[in-house]
């Protein structure tokens, strides 16, 4: 099935039907490339798009609404020598270029500082220094003869974020934000979720950006999105005709921060680099600065399902932290960046969803002040795969039932809690996910079928499947697990995994959360990131090795997924104590035996956000 919105399945108008009534009618033609300098005399390089007369004979405003692209990953490439007409020299931004442009908008693209051929170095992730340098491209953009005087930002991830980070800065000029597949708090939603580092994930940014930011064609070439070999590195911008400028840029970025060395300054949430204790987490993360967005600025936030490690607690957060009164939600079915309809149901690969209509009309409304009918929609709008329909909701979290599974003897998920119990799992360091999880993307990895191999996967794991199912069962939200758990190692890494196994014994991969038992204690969330689900501080003085022989209560909630369980099958719920494919050892080289206790006494159970089916 499809992913693709129809108008009366959750939309007043439907994307689709939206993107009918606003055709491209401009001509973009090639930007003007220039250096914009900041406070400190660092070079930013910028590309500046402007729609122009087109076959229609409309001519654009005299000035224009901007949406700024701040980007670490080149705002464009050189081209090589007879490179075919059809080779886009800007990936990151062209999608972006292509829908604004010819419908009446600027574009500014900026290689942010240390990066693509901007001058500088990186001395952290989401350099405060970056953030700063943000305000002063928006004063350049207001300053210029096309501007109206309005910015929007947008993009993915990395760039998405620094949406974010531009509203906090508190320029007047920007009113409208749409922060897509981008984090709320990077420790939590991006390389420590539940307190465990992603080592992989930051082994494979650190060999991104040394390939970008040093050009290192060499090493760009494992990349599936850069991998084109008619990309010669960046762009010089306009005048810097031999490359002299480009190439004292790069030069300077040999000095950038490394990931791989860089993040494990932080194993807990409140610490800083020892060398500036003003860099920690929330430093470089939205959530540190979000007192700074004014309240009129408008939020479109957008994540999907398969998003990364948390992405959509990101999306969630946001949606769910600022006051703004305009603040929009959209998650679907998708990986990160919307590249593939991850539901096992879909039609195809590639989403039919059409994200970037969505994306115009939010622009469309809050800086061209169209009559876009955006008022009149739903603040929030999610998929359910299974179903495989969208659906639309006043508020977060969208379900008010819930559905409790208790663990129970014979490996069982009871309805209701059962006699004292326990049994036993040595956890196995060798045991991973494998390589088509929702944790690929997120390292630049081309993945197509998410979990097409999690069949038997968990044969290894310790199981606790309930009976079948009467009638369907909906679930939208974030499932709980509570785990009385006892170890014979003082600290140990608990990763559960909700699965579907189907009439016909399949099983499938529904949702997943993991949680490090040091950071079990539970706490109210904070004014800047507020939450519907167990929250934590991870910070260390919170922090709580296990008692050995004594059971200790873990709650905490899975990823948040919108999925339909048919009638006839099966809720069965995982248990393991690693994933060597793409999460550190906990503890170091000493395989945890975990006891879970459950019955009258000590409850072990599953809370799930459902309705009934029909």
């Amino acid at each position: 099935m499809a992913d693709a919105a129809q108008s009366g399945e959750g939309w007043r108008v439907s994307p689709a039907d939206y993107a009918k009534a606003r055709p491209a009618v401009f001509a973009v033609g090639e930007p003007r490339s220039l250096y914009a300098t900041m406070r400190d005399g660092c070079r930013l390089a910028l590309d500046v798009y402007l729609p122009h007369t087109g076959a229609s004979g409309e001519r654009p405003r005299s000035r224009l609404p901007t949406i700024l692209i701040l980007t670490p990953y080149y705002r464009r490439f050189k081209l090589r020598a007879g490179a075919p007409a059809t080779t886009e020299a800007s990936p990151n931004a062209g999608k972006w270029r292509d829908l604004f442009v010819p419908r009446g908008y600027a574009v500014v693209v900026c290689d942010v500082r240390g990066t693509g051929a901007s001058f500088g170095t990186r001395d952290s992730f989401r350099s405060p220094a970056e953030r700063d340098d943000y305000r002063e491209i928006a004063d350049w953009i207001v300053g210029q003869a096309w501007s109206d005087g309005s910015i929007g930002a947008t993009g993915i991830s990395y760039v998405g974020a620094a949406s974010d980070f531009l509203a906090s800065t508190g320029h007047p000029a920007v009113k409208a934000i749409a922060p897509l597949f981008a984090v709320w708090d990077t420790y939590a939603d991006h390389y420590y979720p539940g307190g465990l580092l992603l080592n992989r994930l930051a082994e494979t940014y650190d060999e991104l950006m040394l390939a970008l930011d040093q050009d290192r064609r060499d090493l760009l070439q494992t990349f599936a999105y850069f991998k084109d070999p008619n990309l010669e590195g960046p762009q010089p911008v306009d005048g810097d005709q031999e490359g002299k400028l480009v190439r004292a840029a790069v030069a300077e970025h040999r000095g950038n921060f490394r990931m791989t060395e860089f993040i494990r300054e932080f194993r807990f949430r409140d610490d800083a680099l020892a060398s500036d204790p003003a860099v920690t987490p929330a430093s470089f993360s939205p959530h540190g600065y979000c007192e700074g967005v004014d309240p009129d600025v408008a939020v479109y936030s957008v994540s999907g399902w398969y998003d990364g490690a948390g992405y959509a607690n990101g999306a969630l957060a946001r949606f769910l932290t600022l006051p703004n009164r305009q603040r929009h939600l959209l998650l679907g079915p998708w990986d990160h960046g919307a590249r593939v309809n991850g539901s096992p149901w879909r039609n195809r690969v590639e989403p039919e969803f059409p994200l970037p209509a969505e994306v115009l009309r939010f622009f469309d409304h809050y800086l061209m002040g169209f009559a876009t009918g955006l008022e009149r929609e739903a603040p929030v709008h999610y998929f359910t795969m299974g179903e495989e329909r969208w659906n639309a909701a006043e508020a977060w979290p969208p379900m008010t039932q819930t559905w409790t599974l208790y663990l129970a003897p014979q490996q069982s998920l009871a309805d209701d809690c059962q006699a004292p119990a326990s049994c036993s799992y040595r956890a196995s360091f060798a045991f991973g996910t494998g390589k088509l999880t929702r944790y690929e993307r997120i390292a630049g990895t081309d993945t197509q079928d998410y979990y097409a191999d999690w069949h038997g996967r968990d044969q290894a794991l310790l199981v606790f499947t309930s009976a079948p199912l009467s009638t369907p069962r909906v679930v939208a939200g974030h499932p709980l697990v509570t785990l009385w758990l006892e170890a014979d190692q003082p600290d140990a890494a608990v990763h559960v995994y909700l699965e579907e196994v189907e009439a016909d014994g399949r099983c499938r991969y529904v949702t997943e959360g993991m949680l490090r038992a040091l950071h079990r204690k539970t706490a109210p969330s904070q004014p800047d990131y507020q939450a519907k689900w167990p929250w934590r501080s991870f910070a260390r003085a919170d922090a709580a090795v296990l008692p050995q022989g004594e059971a200790v209560e873990m709650t905490f909630a899975l990823l948040p997924v919108g999925w339909q369980f048919k009638a006839g099958s099966r809720v069965r719920l995982a248990i393991s104590g690693a994933d060597c494919d793409h999460v550190v050892q906990v503890p170091h080289g000493r395989p945890p035996r975990l006891r879970i206790h459950q019955g009258a006494g000590h409850p072990s159970r599953l809370v799930l956000p459902c309705h009934i089916g029909t």
